[in-house]
């Protein structure tokens, strides 16, 4: 059985899928932009965004009773790699030791045009 989770602390999909899933002892959260709840880039730069990005992740894994520390994998979508070094300071921000696992992807686009994007599961249980 599947569960799903929004909050409006975060931005509504932009299409037809879900903020997050929670099924089977894991919360899926789909890929966060850095846009704020309503709609608007937090800024221009990576940094800003990968912010933006985080705070959302955070405010759907809240609403699910969970925090940063349930994280087990996350992944990162970049639009372009030379920014690898600012995002993961922003990302070390958030997260403590034993870090979850990662990976991290350059692609040709993100939608809206964005800097960044990151998915993250987190165990429930």
């Amino acid at each position: 059985m599947k569960k799903v989770i929004s909050t409006k602390d975060a931005p509504q999909a932009i299409g037809p899928y879900s903020q997050a899933i929670e099924a089977n002892g894991f919360l899926f959260i789909s890929g966060q932009l850095g846009v704020t709840p309503d709609g608007k880039f937090a800024g221009e730069d990576v940094r800003a965004q990968a912010e933006q990005s985080m705070l959302n992740l955070k405010a759907i894994l809240a609403q699910a009773g969970l925090s940063f520390e349930n994280a087990v994998k996350t992944t990162i979508f970049l639009a372009d790699i030379e920014d690898f070094a600012a995002v993961n300071e922003i990302y070390a921000k958030f997260f403590s030791e034993p870090y979850p696992a990662r990976s991290t992807i350059a692609v040709k686009t993100l939608p809206k045009g964005g800097l960044v994007e990151i998915e993250l599961v987190a165990a429930t249980k």
